[in-house]
């Protein structure tokens, strides 16, 4: 493990990034012997300083469960990282395009818990009895380091590069239709770019969520009522522009769009 020093020091500088706007070099090419375990004790600090100046947890990210979004990074196994309060934002927004280190998107299911959800041994089938409404959703990422050569060190360093969601559609109960085949087609200013089904995520998004409980087990967390799990992208990230409008279409779970100003 790394020092307690050299982690502090990480995660200030990470804060810092995500105020200037920008991106700090690449961690693994400076600290080449840092691990998974060093990259989460960055990242769980990294949200104790966001937490004492303030943001409020209300839910998690689940990062790289699917095909498309391993082959678009090049990383083979999931992540996760921490959702605040002001990061959800509602469909029809307008996003200010600068605020964020030349964002992309992802169409992606949220789980809303209506009952706590903690590991070892979470299944799941424990995360569908748990899940109050799943709804649809939008990922904006964020990179508060450089892109070019990241691994999952950097990544999970990075809160698994969230920046914001937007939160949209129709929300369903777990059980009133096959999440399995929840399918989105994905449009950057009237233009079909990307388009797939939830299965891509681990063959069936809650699969992420219960992956979820048992990780952050480890590590002395659990998720709580309340809560907003988002359960991974099953398109390739989509970049975005100033101007540009977003506009995911679900079918009979409805639309979620947003605007980058």
């Amino acid at each position: 493990m790394m020092d307690a020093k050299t982690i502090e020091a990480i995660a200030d500088e990470l804060l810092d990034a995500g105020r200037n706007r920008k991106p700090v070099p690449r961690l693994t090419a400076r600290y080449p012997d840092m691990t998974v375990e060093d990259s989460y004790a960055v990242q769980q600090l990294w949200r104790r300083r966001n937490e004492e100046a303030g943001r409020t947890l209300v839910g998690r990210k689940i990062g790289l469960t699917s095909k498309a979004m391993q082959a678009a990074t090049g990383i083979t196994e999931p992540d996760y990282g921490a959702i605040f309060d002001d990061m959800v934002l509602e469909t029809g927004c307008s996003v200010q395009w600068d605020q964020y280190t030349h964002p992309r998107v992802e169409v992606e299911l949220a789980f809303v818990l209506k009952d706590a959800l903690k590991g070892p041994g979470c299944t799941i089938f424990d995360v569908l009895n748990a899940t109050d409404y799943v709804v649809p959703a939008l990922e904006i990422l964020d990179s508060r380091i450089e892109m070019e050569g990241r691994t999952i060190v950097d990544t999970i360093s990075d809160n698994a590069a969230m920046g914001a969601m937007v939160i949209g559609g129709r929300p369903v109960r777990p059980d009133a239709v096959d999440l399995r085949w929840v399918s989105a087609i994905l449009y950057k200013n009237q233009t079909v770019e990307e388009t797939g089904v939830a299965a891509g995520v681990l063959d069936h998004p809650a699969n992420g969520v219960h992956w979820l409980a048992n990780k952050i087990a480890a590590h002395g967390d659990s998720m709580k009522a309340g809560d907003i799990i988002l359960a991974g992208s099953f398109t390739r990230p989509l970049w975005v522009y100033k101007g540009d409008t977003v506009h995911a279409d679900y079918g009979p779970l409805g639309v979620v769009t947003c605007n980058f100003d």
